[in-house]
């Protein structure tokens, strides 16, 4: 045990004892008890595999007979207690290797002053065990500083771009307070010049500004203006040529520039061992990703450079980048700032954020600052402020790998800005190392087989827990295949297969398990306010066997039916069980009490036949009534007793039967009271019907000849009407005709002979 800076005591990363920090330093002590939580264990590595705190004991002959082998899985503590000698315990531990530890440099006179320590470190790590080691870093005085401006020279910011002009002096002045070797480069941006972001026209292009604006340049995305010099008449001369511009909308395209600002190193100038400091001015925010859809752009971003003549050429072929670059390369951006505002660069260099890149896959990192003013910021990184230049400071960087690894991982620890990194390479510890005897025949497993971390290892032909059982000629599938229940896992896990029958373990409590399968044991049954069958019964293979007057799958209900009783003294009225005090109906029938059934068949229609037969002996049930309707009693009434509704059917012979229903106890059983009469109808008048029938056939066809005849003499008058008028419009002409001739009658007497 020891004690730290804080006063709190510790233990060793196996201990029980964990030390959580609060942000100023203060420490909280916290107990934390050792637990293996096993699972299925067969052999050391899935005992390593389950927890951190798992052990292996590997001692030969440990387990009983018949015990299984996961019993060789526990705390360090439980296996001592179990009789394993402390030294036949395997369990592994984080193991870290300091591979490059270069001592840190006070004085950036050196080629390579060095701001960070150590720089490579390799983790061995048990999955699940922190690993803490410390990080050190002091930063070198006068440390070469690059700072790159980049303004937006949208028309909005033209009141702006006078202050930057005159700029110059105060930035130098304000670096040369950290640092003697400080450069500074200039870029600027607009936006893309397409559609919706900048008007195409092409006088527009050309400039994009109001037209009292003389001095206005043509719209472009991002160009590099100025690299990094130490001249600070070189600055003011390129940033005074510079003009304003113009475009549409509200955002710019900042992270264009950020990007290509960033992997520009060489047109930029960017310095392999300096700070890097990337300032952005603008007063607007910036397109994602996204945004490129309204213009058609929708090839990713390669996160390429892509700058010619130091303009951007891709800025209207690739949508604009989230800035994860200005991460990677440790710039700082430092967006959205007025550039009338005064660069706080001391502050800047003051703060130390150590944090790292992209972690491999099941790998946690935490870290905690040891210095005068700690930050906190996240669990992924480390933040000191107030750090002044050669002050030394440390971070306690905790590592956890969460489960095994295939094969070594890296990553890379840095502070934001600073070129020193630290290379942490992983690898996780999975297997044992028991240091076996190399005998193939070992006598602790009959001659039959070999030691594997104290379990025996079996020759073929042979199986057992000490390879006691001979297989010979058999098929030791077809054997171990008898030991599994529904083809499912060998005893259950719970046993050895010997010679195709289980010999069942004991449990954690020293009981045994049992059955063919051993599928059964007496300790893993339901429980009830944290009691075993509620303490009111006996466990059998998995199932509570109540004691006398207690029910329930837990045995948790006394056998007291007070509440399932009914007005008739009945339980559930016959129709359910009564459970833990509570009816439990059958189906159809409603609680409490399982008195009504709502969606049940009307037992008006369901016992019409019985009605019939009992009490006017007709109907489909006449030759069967007392078969067929046992469970119906009835009597003849004038009028009715019970206050059930009324049934009112009609029999196979047409009749009405009036009646009542009471249902009993059970869901079969009434008792009926019928009235002593039916009603059946008249039958109907014969001759009247036909009579009728013929009268009304007569009557329809009188009707129908009326009705012809009345059709007909409508139309014949409409025709008469219509000769009448074309009879008036004629006009006949007075002439006489050349061609009559007026005729002549002669007349002969038949007697006159002329004489």
């Amino acid at each position: 045990m020891s004690v730290n800076k804080n006063g709190c005591s510790t233990r060793d990363q196996r201990g029980a004892k964990a030390i959580l920090m609060t942000p100023d330093g203060h420490c909280l002590c916290q107990q934390q008890e050792e637990v293996c939580a096993k699972s299925v264990i067969n052999s050391c590595g899935d005992c390593i595999r389950t927890g951190p705190f798992c052990s292996w004991c590997k001692q030969l002959n440990f387990t009983k007979p018949g015990e299984q082998e996961a019993v060789r899985c526990d705390t360090k503590a439980q296996l001592v207690k179990k009789g394993c000698n402390i030294f036949e315990i395997i369990a592994p531990e984080n193991n870290k290797t300091t591979i490059k530890d270069v001592p840190l440099s006070t004085l950036s006179s050196q080629q390579e002053p060095v701001q960070m320590s150590p720089q490579h470190v390799s983790l061995k790590l048990r999955p699940g065990l922190p690993e803490t080691f410390t990080v050190s870093f002091s930063r070198a005085e006068g440390y070469p500083v690059d700072l790159y401006y980049l303004m937006d020279l949208s028309y909005s910011m033209k009141d702006d771009l006078n202050n930057v002009k005159g700029l110059g002096q105060d930035l130098f002045a304000a670096l040369k307070k950290i640092t003697k070797d400080a450069t500074i480069g200039f870029g600027a941006f607009v936006d893309k010049t397409v559609l919706p972001y900048t008007n195409t026209n092409k006088e527009k292009l050309l400039k994009p500004c109001d037209e009292n604006d003389q001095q206005c340049q043509a719209a472009f995305g991002y160009r590099h203006v100025l690299s990094l010099t130490s001249s600070q008449d070189d600055f003011k001369e390129k940033v005074s040529s510079q003009f304003i511009s113009g475009n549409l909308d509200s955002p710019e395209g900042s992270l264009d520039a950020m990007m290509q600002a960033t992997v520009c190193e060489k047109i930029i100038g960017w310095r392999n061992n300096s700070t890097r400091l990337l300032v952005l001015a603008t007063d607007a925010g910036f397109h994602m990703a996204g945004d490129g859809k309204l213009a058609g752009i929708l090839d990713p971003n390669d996160e390429q450079c892509h700058l010619e003549n130091n303009l951007y050429t891709k800025s209207n072929e690739m949508p604009s980048h989230p800035a994860e670059k200005v991460n990677f390369d440790r710039l700082y951006p430092n967006a959205d700032r007025p550039v009338n505002q005064e660069l706080c660069l001391p502050k800047l260099s003051s703060k130390v954020t150590l944090t790292q890149d992209v972690l491999p896959d099941n790998i946690r990192v935490a870290y905690k600052p040891n210095c005068a003013n700690p930050k906190q910021e996240g669990s992924n990184k480390g933040v000191c402020d107030n750090v002044r230049v050669g002050e030394k400071i440390s971070f306690d960087v905790t590592v956890t790998a969460d489960s095994c690894m295939d094969k070594e991982k890296s990553f890379i620890i840095s502070p934001l800005g600073v070129k020193d990194r630290l290379n942490v390479t992983i690898s996780t510890s999975c297997e044992c190392q028991c240091n076996d005897p190399t005998q193939e025949k070992h006598a602790h497993c009959n001659n039959q087989g070999r030691i594997n971390c104290g379990i025996c290892s079996c020759l073929d032909g042979f199986v057992g827990q000490l390879c006691n059982c001979s297989i010979k000629d058999k098929d030791e599938q077809s054997l171990r295949a008898s030991c599994r229940r529904h083809n499912g896992t060998e005893c259950e896990g719970r046993g050895d297969c010997v010679c195709g029958r289980c010999n069942c373990h004991t449990t954690e409590k020293g009981s045994s398990y049992y059955g063919n399968y051993c599928e059964c044991d007496d300790e893993h049954c339901e429980k009830f306010q944290n009691k075993q069958c509620a303490g009111n019964g006996q466990c059998k293979c998995g199932k509570c066997i109540c004691n006398k007057n207690f029910q329930g799958s837990v045995c948790q209900c006394s056998g007291s039916t007070e509440g399932c009783q009914t007005e008739n003294n009945s339980v559930c009225y016959g129709r359910g069980t009564c459970t833990c005090n509570q009816c439990e109906c059958k189906e159809g029938y409603q609680p409490p009490h399982c008195q009504t059934c709502l969606g049940c068949p009307d037992p008006c229609q369901t016992k019409l036949n019985c009605i019939e037969c009992l009490q006017f002996n007709s109907g489909p049930f006449q030759k069967n009534c007392s078969s067929a309707c046992v469970n119906v009693s009835h009597t003849t009434v004038e009028k009715f007793t019970i206050s059930s509704k009324e049934c009112r059917q009609k029999d196979s012979e047409g009749c009405w039967i009036t009646f009542k229903l009471e249902q009993l106890l059970g869901e079969d059983n009434y008792r009926a009271e019928i009235l002593k009469q039916k009603d059946c109808p008249e039958p109907p008048d014969v001759t009247a019907i036909i009579g009728g029938s013929i009268a009304g056939v007569a009557f329809i066809g009188i009707l129908l000849l009326m009705l012809i005849k009345l059709l007909i003499y409508m139309k014949d008058l409409k025709e008469y009407k219509k000769f009448e008028n074309e009879k008036k419009k004629s006009r006949w002409a007075e002439a006489d005709n050349p061609l009559f001739q007026n005729a002549t009658t002669t007349v002969a007497n038949p007697t006159f002979t002329g004489e």
